[in-house]
């Protein structure tokens, strides 16, 4: 099934100031009333941005549908845990009704869960899975996110199948594909599994890679920009593949080699994991060879879903709701517009 490219349309820092705002301010006031505490890791995250902007979109779909009234409180944690413990602690004295969480440190949730568990307000985490320990710790927990390994094959599918029809990646003809790393932050389950597993899934297919160095740029595209920089510097022409572990930093070292002023014709092949709308846009104009889409609308919606059930007292027996991906290449990325 097509799905429409997420549109990037709101200016993100206006909606994370807006704290306390509501969705739909033109509506009448109804009898009820879901008051819904979301606290984000970053506000520079892309992909995060289009979840937040679905959220509230679909939640002026369902004050309409549902007859009632939405109130979202979004703000950011800017990197930082305690932050984002002292945005629970109020959305707790403010008897939200529910609270998401994007966590900054995901083995770091005792005061959230504590806090939430004592007043008996449900939490949905998303995106940044806690570990399972931490979610068996109260019935209120709730967990919205992707199947975890499938990107990094994914990821990796994309590359093979490149590297089939295009054996010239290979620039210098050795049979190895010489190949840099650009991973989210140290220690991120995510980072890990998709770090290990697209390379893994390479070297599978019975394609040879080297390792010529690596990059922490912690999601971010100018962190990764600066790291390409630096792995350029060092190797250069030798580099034939970027494997990035989000759209971002693929987008940080499209960034470095246009700052080189190198032609796209000796550019490395560049692949990233998202699906975002400048990712889509980067492989519809040959800057990357594909990325894979990660249902930011699906989880925005799973997670307004099952906040009306708990709100409206029912009992949600799941605890993980994971949404498939999907690969995004030259060939289908109009499809995803």
């Amino acid at each position: 099934m097509n799905k429409r490219r997420l549109k990037m349309a709101v200016i993100l820092w206006m909606i994370l100031l807006c704290t306390g705002c509501t969705s739909g301010n033109s509506l009448k006031e109804k009898d009820s009333t879901m008051k819904i505490g979301i606290t984000i890791y970053n506000q520079y995250d892309t992909f995060i941005s289009s979840m937040v902007q679905e959220i509230m979109g679909y939640s002026q779909s369902m004050e309409e549908e549902k007859g009632m009234k939405i109130v979202l409180d979004i703000v950011s944690a800017a990197g930082s845990q305690t932050e984002q413990n002292d945005q629970v602690e109020k959305f707790v004295e403010n008897e939200y009704d529910i609270i998401f969480v994007n966590l900054v440190d995901r083995t770091d949730p005792s005061f959230i869960i504590e806090e939430a568990k004592s007043a008996g307000i449900p939490v949905i985490f998303f995106n940044r899975e806690l570990v399972e320990e931490d979610m068996e710790r109260w019935d209120g927990l709730y967990y919205v996110g992707a199947v975890t390994v499938e990107p990094a094959v994914m990821q990796g599918e994309i590359v093979v199948e490149a590297y089939e029809k295009n054996p010239s990646m290979d620039k210098n003809g050795d049979g190895i594909l010489q190949y840099v790393m650009l991973e989210g932050e140290a220690g991120h389950q995510d980072a890990i599994v998709r770090t290990e597993q697209s390379v893994a899934t390479i070297e599978e297919s019975g394609i040879s890679l080297e390792k010529l160095g690596y990059g922490i740029a912690n999601w971010d595209r100018s962190q990764a920009q600066t790291k390409m920089l630096e792995l350029y510097k060092e190797s250069g022409e030798r580099i034939e593949l970027v494997l990035a572990n989000n759209d971002d930093m693929a987008l940080g070292a499209i960034d470095a080699l246009e700052s080189l002023g190198i032609h796209k014709g000796q550019w490395p092949a560049i692949v990233g994991i998202d699906g975002t709308a400048v990712g889509m846009e980067a492989v519809k104009s040959g800057k990357m060879i594909g990325t894979v889409y990660n249902d930011a609308i699906g989880q925005a919606r799973a997670l307004m879903d099952i906040a009306y059930r708990l709100f409206q007292g029912e009992k949600v027996g799941e605890k993980y709701f994971r949404l498939p991906h999907s690969t995004i290449t030259q060939e289908n990325v109009m499809e995803y517009e």
